[in-house]
């Protein structure tokens, strides 16, 4: 067998485990990990210190080693996240419809464990914990596969976990780590349909295209966010100033943050320069088009648009900016340049947010709010595994129903057909 054969292999057979294991089992294994998390803190701080400090060999931007960033306040938090998950309530062996056919058949549908996941990611080893801790909620066993960028913190956080939750009972196989971060070895996990029931990566464009071009797993898409926001001409001025700029300037770093920036042409010499002003605080970078321009005027933080600019997610200080003729126009841009993650309209016109609402294909539409809310904990879900922006069994943040499928129970006394 080859290494990720030998990790589907272990999983699945940890997989039967944790499927029949009970609520308060996996609550047991939860509060386990988050306890040895806050017990290795200086541990892992060490280790995550040695892929810090290669990051910036590397040349690796402030805002994606920030990504990459533990220190104790973040792993107090996520710990507490997976005390959290401890308190909400476990979808498996939900019954979710059924009924008794004509001939006495009584048909139950019940949530049941997806199985085995493989989770990709990029950067962030927070996601680590947090992907197993939801996994294993769940019901399900997880094979990680984190970035070369993390690969100190990834290892160092998994063993942990391992440990943790061996001392509750569970087979430490319930969660793996790739320790292999060769382009070669992801391939092959890609394909590893044999013992892994779904992939879901967390990351870039690239990664997600990547999995979806060469995976023989079904994939759940995640992550990619080219977010909008359109400030319609009735728009009040001083909440679209504040949606832009949280959405931009919170945490640029992540999926939904606001790329992009439509502004409808009869209020755009008034609410632009508001918004650049606030922007300039953050030294955030306009990318413009000509109407932009004319009316912010060509400097080192105003700057032509090009067409790729308007399909980018820029993650960083940022933003796309165009002038439209009216909610039409912003649409169809819109769905042109969407990776379908969150887009915002910010008017005072029920007529046209009700449009925009109905019209724009996004995994959530936001009226008169920020983006910055599209996230499990936001939406009361508690924690998630990730965005998903397409269209089949999960759609927007995904909790832990979505980390499950369902199975039909049929009982009987003895009908045949």
């Amino acid at each position: 067998m080859t290494y990720i054969e030998e990790l589907g292999a272990k999983a699945k057979k940890a997989s039967y485990t944790i499927a029949k294991a009970s609520t308060e089992k996996k609550n047991e294994a939860l509060r386990a990990i988050a306890k040895a998390l806050i017990d290795n803190t200086e541990k892992i701080i060490e280790k995550n210190s040695l892929d810090i400090a290669k990051a910036k060999d590397n040349g690796i931007s402030d805002v994606m080693i920030d990504r990459l960033r533990l220190d104790e306040k973040r792993i107090k938090a996520i710990s507490d996240a997976a005390i959290k998950l401890t308190g909400l309530a476990d979808p498996c062996g939900e019954v979710v419809g059924g009924g008794i056919r004509p001939n006495g058949m009584k048909i139950e549908k019940v949530r049941v464990p997806l199985g085995v996941i493989g989770i990709i990611f990029e950067s962030r080893p927070n996601v680590t914990v947090d992907a197993a801790a939801l996994c294993l909620k769940a019901g399900n066993a997880v094979i990680l596969r984190g970035g070369k960028e993390a690969i100190n913190s990834n290892i160092c956080l998994v063993e942990i976990m391992r440990e943790a939750i061996k001392t509750v009972g569970f087979p430490e196989d319930v969660i793996q780590v790739i320790t292999d971060t060769s382009h070669e070895t992801a391939n092959e996990f890609m394909r590893c349909n044999t013992y892994v029931d779904v992939l879901i990566p967390r990351g870039g464009a690239g990664l997600i295209r990547a999995c979806v071009n060469n995976a023989t797993i079904p994939v759940i898409e995640t992550g990619t966010g080219n977010c909008h926001v359109f400030v319609d001409e009735t728009a009040d001025a001083d909440m679209a100033v504040n949606i832009v700029n949280n959405g931009k300037t919170q945490r640029p770093s992540v999926c939904n943050a606001v790329e992009s920036l439509l502004v409808h042409e009869k209020i755009a010499d008034r609410i632009l320069p508001l918004i650049k002003a606030k922007l300039d605080e953050h030294n955030v970078e306009i990318r413009g088009c000509k109407k932009t321009l004319e009316i912010l005027g060509e400097s080192d933080s105003v700057k032509p648009a090009t067409d790729d600019d308007y399909m980018t997610e820029f993650l960083d200080y940022i933003i796309s900016c165009k002038v439209v003729s009216g909610v039409d126009e912003a649409i169809e841009h819109i769905n042109r340049h969407t990776t379908h993650h969150s887009e915002c309209i910010v008017t005072e016109n029920f007529t046209n947010a009700e449009r925009f609402a109905a019209e724009i294909d996004a995994a959530a539409v936001y009226v008169n709010v920020s983006t910055r809310f599209t996230d499990g904990e936001e939406f009361g879900f508690g924690a998630e595994i990730g965005i998903s922006t397409q269209k089949l069994h999960a759609r927007g943040p995904m909790g832990l129903t979505e980390l499950t499928t369902i199975k039909y129970l049929i009982r009987g006394n003895g009908q045949t057909r």
